[in-house]
């Protein structure tokens, strides 16, 4: 009986590997370590000129993209919708220990920003990086005052949203 047991824990503990990932709280490529350089692609261009970002530089672009969309309002307010209401928040932090390559010249970042309404807001941004050039192509309200409305999880490759 013991033998059984042992071997049933030692087959478990081999594919545990194996098994689904979890739901968590932001996408990250999984061989991904948080000091890596993220990096710029043009497709065609030969692999001795591609270049290289740091997350510092993407850090500073999606911060400039802030900055210059707050700029260009009104009320100098970053704008958001969420369910059928515009935020108008303010940049608090870029979470830069939560960039993450997505794959290809996708990424991830996630920022904290307090609305007008005093609340505190985790905005999710999945941007396109390419050479000289960040693009956000989606942003998302993650969470309010710390509660999150949504994790993530990698389905067959491919980061998507789940109900908490």
């Amino acid at each position: 009986m013991t033998k059984r047991l042992a071997t049933g824990v030692l087959i478990a503990l081999l594919l545990a590997p194996a098994l689904p990932v979890r739901a968590q709280d932001h996408p990250r490529a999984p061989q991904q370590s948080q000091s890596q350089q993220l990096p710029q692609t043009t497709k065609g261009a030969p692999q001795a000129v591609m270049m290289q970002a740091s997350m510092s530089e993407v850090s500073d672009g999606l911060k400039k993209f802030i900055s210059r969309y707050a700029a260009k309002s009104a009320d100098k307010k970053f704008h958001v919708p969420y369910q059928r209401k515009n935020l108008a928040l303010d940049l608090v932090r870029v979470h830069d220990d939560r960039f993450s390559s997505l794959g290809g010249d996708k990424y991830f970042a996630c920022v904290d920003m307090r609305g007008t309404d005093g609340k505190m807001y985790d905005i999710d941004f999945l941007m396109v990086v390419q050479t000289g050039k960040l693009t956000v192509t989606e942003t998302a309200v993650h969470k309010i005052n710390g509660k999150p409305l949504y994790n993530w999880k990698q389905e067959g490759g491919v980061w998507k949203k789940v109900k908490v």
